[in-house]
């Protein structure tokens, strides 16, 4: 090799490392655009209701958790209450081709008071069937006013005509417990969740053939894509007496398999698969302004990291058929009382 080839080399070198190091640079600079990026659109994914401004003082107590000593600002600990509602659309097309029907507007079809004890060990489901008839309270309107006090009403028919303030109000009345937080999911967007996870593993301990919801399943094991899993949620005249006792049920199991299958998959092995859960979740929420962010919903996630779905327990208020209306149902006293005392 000669003196000139030895020298066009040596010159060479600067300019390919400084190539390398644009590159590199401009990979750097693209990676944390893309992060900035997707960050901004799932935190612009979460709606939310400022449900606390609302309501007021009007409310029951809050439980104040105990100051911690630590220097760092820890993961809450305290026992929590979460009303969780599904809201089940069925306008649009998206909808209708998800089983939704014909009808327009969203319902509150599944209720649930999630209450995790202190510690956010364990945690009891308490779901509350729609057909209870109660008292409505008075609730505030976004646009002004308020809506009427209503006796027998359906429960559900709180988010009808109030929203989420309504609904959570209501859930505060029949009984006295605070809600902490309230989440809402959509149910097509539960069903890009389920997709997004790879489906789910349910059991079903008799054959369901339903025509409102489009399911047909044998009694046995299946595993359910976004659709089925819908589908699932929805079934009531399928199974047992058609009541929504029996959707419950089903609605149970199927809280309990997504959370088994959430805690098996091992979504930081694969970013494209942990951005898409997240796209979904944080696509079909709406929450109170307590839980309207991402770092607030990673912070409560963390601080459950020590719950397995072994130690959620799912139960049903209890309810006796309504002496008005045999479709219908009311809160079964003392029972319904004892239980609601247990979470406070």
């Amino acid at each position: 090799m000669t003196g000139d080839d030895e020298d066009r080399r040596a010159g060479r070198r600067p300019r390919v490392l400084k190539a390398v190091g644009l590159t590199l640079a401009g990979t750097l600079v693209l990676g944390c655009a893309a992060a900035g990026w997707a960050y901004w659109h799932l935190n612009s994914n979460i709606k939310s209701v400022d449900i606390n401004s609302a309501l007021g003082d009007d409310r029951p107590a809050k439980v104040t958790p105990t100051p911690s000593a630590s220097q760092e600002a820890p993961l809450p600990s305290e026992a929590v209450n979460i009303l969780v509602l599904g809201s089940d659309s069925r306008s649009g097309k998206e909808n209708q081709a998800l089983g939704g029907g014909s009808s327009t507007g969203a319902r509150s079809d599944t209720a649930m008071v999630v209450h995790i004890d202190a510690g956010r060990t364990t945690a009891t489901v308490v779901s509350i069937p729609r057909d209870t008839l109660v008292t409505r309270p008075s609730c505030p309107l976004e646009s002004g006013g308020s809506t009427s006090p209503a006796y027998g009403a359906m429960f559900n028919s709180a988010y009808s005509v109030g929203g989420p303030v309504c609904a959570v109000k209501t859930v505060e009345s029949i009984t006295n417990v605070r809600m902490d937080h309230y989440i809402e999911i959509d149910f097509s967007g539960f069903a890009k969740l389920v997709d997004a996870l790879g489906g789910v593993t349910v059991t079903t301990d008799e054959d369901i053939d339903d025509d409102d919801s489009h399911l047909t399943l044998k009694a046995g094991t299946h595993h359910l894509n976004g659709k089925q899993a819908l589908a699932f949620a929805r079934t009531r005249h399928g199974i047992g007496d058609g009541s929504d006792l029996g959707r419950i049920g089903l609605q149970q199991k199927l809280v309990k398999s997504l959370l088994e299958q959430i805690s098996s998959t091992n979504l930081l092995t694969s970013p494209t698969k942990l951005y898409s859960v997240a796209d979904a979740i944080t696509g079909s929420l709406t929450t109170d302004t307590g839980l309207d962010s991402l770092t607030e919903l990673m912070s409560l996630g963390e601080s459950l990291k020590g719950l397995s779905s072994d130690e959620v327990k799912t139960v049903t208020m209890p309810v006796v058929t309504a002496p008005s209306n045999p479709n219908r149902v009311v809160a079964k006293e003392p029972a319904a009382s004892e239980l609601w005392e247990s979470l406070r």
